[in-house]
Order: structure tokens, then C-alpha cells, then sequence
């Protein structure tokens, strides 16, 4: 398009040309291996209108295909990704930035002046070596604002780059399905402000939505409040990564004063930095809240609890039965008093001491003859009470009872058949164990 325009109208050798954009993380995309489209003065641009090499790729999978809109010149002159136009910095549109940072940089507007300020700027860039320096007023502003640190983005925002919303489908007329191109989405609403974005405010920092937006949510930025407790010299650390070690943290928090302890709780991901007085420890609170980044992350700083008042709550806390004793609970209608405790807690089944026996080492229970079983019958009381206790005989001490006799004494019923054998003798307690059974004995 540009290349049909004589020399009469554009001086050619004002023409930009260019062998990579200057773009930020988000619009390149999360793709290493990105393919462009490079086009030598395929437009013009659209702040300066000299025509420029523009550069066409797609930032990832089912993203749209982005295209540079500024020409590299106004780019460095305001420190901008040369297709979304925020900072390069930051990610923040040029309106909040200047704010923050007091920048007062009056671009002309007009045709002339701004051919002429831009070629003024151009020469200056060509002769500086250092192309990583922003130019202009934004270059030499080197001052830091907290504002800026709060609202800064840490990570690139992958969703500005989602296809824009198919006007096929909002109407329900789209027939291509999951293969449609576009975004299947329901759109804003028309008096929504982010609505209307235009790309000459962006750069020029007026009148922009996005940075009204920002600079609401600025203002409404919660502070740490320090605590009324002035032994309290601790602060919480959280959101931390996994590879962050106690030598990363010291040396981001060791500037603002002399540290006494630092604690790191990796399960937990955070630690806990104690400093020696209490101005170093609300500077530091005051310095890193919203605004420290370590590792790729936003770390969360916190006052720590003082460690009096946790512990007296822990007692406080802890059940009656468990050894907080001394918390008293109010007491509920329609429920009765208070049981009296047992003057032995530990004897769960009423036994006294001359009922308790000790087993000797490695000896059970089983092993036990009845008569050394606290409160157990012997064999004697046992067999003398089932035949009667009249008899008056004692048991059985010795000798072995053929079958003959067993039978003779079963068949008279005598109170000699509830005698046991002796406690030598082994008892059948199955019928596989009689060897009369089956024949095992010839007859």
C-alpha cells in the first residue's frame, strides 16, 4: 500500500524498517517456537503515519493473529509494546504510569511537528548506543513509585489474546461449531466503558477506560496497619516458592534492619522474619506490602500474632478434659450440675489393690493355673460344688482311669464322674482325638 506512494508525498528514507518487534511477553504468547509474517512498509502507523514493517503471528492455540500498530520510533518514545501499547515495564496503560511517575511529556500532534519531533527523536536513538533505554522524558524518569510496584503485573495475562466474539453466533446463525475461528461467548454490554478503547488515547494517556479503571483500584488499595502491640517485631511471609531458600529472603529483608531470626516453613510455603527493633520491622512492612516479587511471585506480608496472646488462647482453647481446667463456661438452663470426678480417674474398672495381680515377665494370661487368678475358683471348689458338696472327697491326684472304669462310674452315677483328670493328662476336647474311635483299637 505504501510503496504505490511517490516520493512526492513521503520521504522514503524516513521509512521504518525493522527485522523483530518490540512487544511484551503477553502479546508474543507463550510459544518459544512463534512463526511471523514480516511485511517491509506493509502500513502506515497509526500515530506517526510513516509507513513501517509490520510483523503478523499467532501468540498461541486457539488465539487470534496479532499485527504490530505502531512503528518501533513511537514505541521507545513512550516505552510500549508496539501492538497492545502498555508498558513494557509494568503492563500498564501510559496514563497510570504517568501519573504515578509525575510525567508530563507533551508530544505534538499536529502533522508537521510531529514529523519533525519524531525525526529529532530517531536521530537521537540512532546516535546513543543503548537501544534497551526508553527515550524522551520517560527514559530519564528513573524514579520508582509504589503505586506502580502494587499494580504492576507479574505474569503475563494469556487471555487478552482469546479471538474476539463471533457475530454469527451471538445472532445464532454460526454453523461451524467447535471448527469456528471465533469466540463463542456472550458479549459486553454496549454501555460497558471498556467498550470503547481507542488506540490513540492509549498512547497518548488520555481518556483511557482501562486506566480509570486502574486508578479506582489504586485509591481502594488496603494498607498494612501496624499492631498496637509494640513488642511485636515479626513479619509473616507468605506465597512463597518452592525453590525460595532463608539466604533469598535474608537478602530482601536485611536492608531495612538488623534481623534477628529467620524462620522458614517450606510445607506451609512461608516464613516468618523477626527483626531486632520495631522501626525496621514497619519499614519493611511498610516497603514490601504489595509489591515484593520474588521468584515470579507476589509475596504476601503480614503482622505475626504476638506470641503471648497465641498462647493464652491455646489454653484457653483446649478442652476441660484436656487440661484446661481453669476456663469457665456459662452455664446452660435445663441441664443438671456437674457430676462429682472418682477419686481414682485411672481405675476404669473398681478394682483394689489386692484383687490386682502383676504376670510375671513373658508369661500370658492362659498360662496361669485358676487357683493364682485373682478371684478365680480352683478346680477343687469348682467340682466339689457340681457333685453337691456333700461327699466331702477330694479330688483326684494321681492315676490313670482305664476305659472300663469310666464306664462303670458313668453307668452307676456316682459323684466320682464329675472328677477331672489330672491336670498332666490331656483332655479330648474333639472326637477325632479318642483312639477308641473308628477302630483304632483291635478288639
Amino acid at each position: 500500500m505504501a510503496m504505490s506512494k511517490t516520493t512526492n508525498t513521503y520521504n522514503r528514507q524516513n521509512w521504518e524498517d525493522s527485522e523483530f518487534p518490540i512487544l511484551c511477553q503477553t502479546c508474543l504468547g507463550d510459544n518459544p517456537y512463534v512463526r511471523m509474517i514480516k511485511e517491509r512498509y506493509g502500513k502506515e502507523c497509526k500515530i506517526c503515519t510513516r509507513p513501517f514493517t509490520i510483523f503478523r503471528w499467532c501468540p498461541g492455540a486457539r488465539m487470534r493473529f496479532k499485527k504490530t500498530e505502531i512503528c518501533q520510533t513511537c514505541s521507545k518514545l513512550k516505552n510500549v509494546c508496539q501492538t497492545c501499547l502498555l508498558d513494557l515495564e509494568y503492563g500498564l496503560p501510559t496514563q497510570v504510569r504517568d501519573a504515578a511517575l509525575k510525567i508530563q511529556d507533551k508530544i505534538p500532534e499536529s502533522d508537521v511537528n510531529k514529523e519533525f519531533y519524531i525525526q529529532n527523536i530517531e536521530s537521537q536513538l540512532k546516535a546513543g548506543d543503548d537501544n534497551t533505554v526508553a527515550a524522551g522524558t520517560v527514559g530519564k524518569s528513573l524514579a520508582a513509585s509504589d503505586m506502580l510496584a502494587k499494580l504492576a503485573r507479574t505474569a503475563p495475562y494469556y487471555k487478552r489474546n482469546l479471538p474476539h466474539i463471533c457475530s454469527f453466533w451471538v445472532k445464532g446463525e454460526c454453523k461451524r461449531g467447535e471448527e469456528c475461528p471465533y469466540r463463542h461467548d456472550k458479549p459486553v454490554e454496549p454501555d460497558d466503558p471498556l467498550s470503547e478503547q481507542n488506540i490513540r488515547d492509549r498512547y497518548y494517556g488520555r481518556n483511557d477506560p482501562v486506566a480509570d479503571k486502574l486508578m479506582k483500584r489504586a485509591a481502594s488499595i488496603p494498607t498494612l496497619e501496624p499492631p498496637e502491640d509494640k513488642t511485636i517485631t515479626t513479619l509473616y511471609v507468605g506465597n512463597l516458592g518452592e525453590h525460595i531458600t532463608e539466604v533469598d529472603i535474608r537478602d530482601n529483608f536485611y536492608h531495612y534492619g538488623e534481623i534477628r531470626s529467620v524462620s522458614l516453613v517450606p510445607r506451609q510455603q512461608c516464613a516468618f522474619v523477626q527483626y531486632t527493633k520495631r522501626a525496621a520491622a514497619e519499614l519493611a512492612a511498610e516497603k514490601t506490602f504489595n509489591k515484593l516479587v520474588l521468584g515470579g511471585k507476589k509475596l504476601t506480608i503480614k503482622w505475626a500474632h504476638s506470641q503471648a496472646k497465641s498462647t493464652a488462647y491455646a489454653q484457653n482453647s483446649v478442652p476441660r478434659g484436656a487440661g484446661g481446667s481453669n476456663r469457665i463456661f456459662d452455664p446452660v438452663p435445663g441441664l443438671p450440675g456437674q457430676l462429682p470426678m472418682p477419686p481414682n480417674p485411672t481405675d476404669y474398672f473398681n478394682l483394689q489393690a489386692s484383687e490386682m495381680a502383676v504376670l510375671p515377665p513373658g508369661m500370658k494370661i492362659h498360662q496361669l493355673p485358676p487357683g493364682l487368678i485373682p478371684g478365680a475358683p480352683s478346680y477343687a471348689s469348682m467340682y466339689q460344688q457340681a457333685a453337691g458338696g456333700s461327699s466331702g472327697m477330694p479330688p483326684p491326684t494321681g492315676g490313670v482311669a482305664n476305659a472300663s472304669d469310666v464306664g462303670t462310674s458313668s453307668a452307676t452315677g456316682s459323684g466320682h464322674s464329675m472328677m477331672p483328670p489330672a491336670m498332666h493328662q490331656q483332655q479330648l476336647h474333639y472326637p477325632s482325638q479318642d483312639p477308641a474311635r473308628l477302630g483304632a483299637l483291635k478288639k
